[in-house]
């Protein structure tokens, strides 16, 4: 697929399912663009993997998305649409589970910036979450990207899809 090198928007969105990288290409998009970048799942969770209330992070996401500019990396369905009213680019890493499954495996140990702890183990609820987006969440999603066709959409199927779409900025 070809996909342009540039983008209209200063609202983006990166939405996949867990390991499909989002974090890795929303922080390298945010040092290509200086566009500021949230991670979800800092306002959602707290560094002793206990989380904030769904009132609370609810206000801090609308805070987050009335500003002009921002990166918005995490899949949390319950709060599509809202975020894909809000933005103007929504990039979906549309991965198969074999390579998501490498991805939550392969960052087990690695300190990241997207969560405040460091994984240890292989998280069961995070394979299972892996083991069912492709027939619990994509099919939301991909219903509401054709609701939202006149957003950009850019749709990749493999990390060397994403990486060369980068290159290409």
């Amino acid at each position: 697929m070809e996909y342009p090198g540039v983008f209209a928007g200063n609202r983006i969105l990166v939405l996949g399912c867990p390991g499909s990288g989002k974090s890795t290409f929303a922080c390298k998009l945010h040092r290509l663009t200086g566009i500021p970048l949230i991670h979800l799942d800092n306002i959602w969770w707290n560094a002793d993997r206990t989380h904030c209330s769904r009132e609370a992070f609810d206000r801090r996401l609308e805070e987050v998305m009335r500003e002009d500019r921002w990166i918005l990396d995490g899949d949390y369905s319950r709060t599509y649409e809202p975020r894909i009213r809000a933005c103007d680019v929504i990039v979906f890493l549309d991965y198969r589970e074999e390579e998501c499954m490498r991805g939550i495996t392969e960052r087990v140990g690695k300190t990241r910036e997207d969560i405040p702890w460091t994984e240890q183990t292989l998280d069961p609820e995070l394979v299972a979450m892996v083991k069912s987006y492709r027939t619990k969440n994509r099919p939301v999603l991909q219903k509401l990207l054709e609701q939202y066709s006149e957003k950009q959409q850019l749709v990749f199927e493999n990390r060397e899809q994403a990486e060369e779409w980068l290159f290409t900025l």
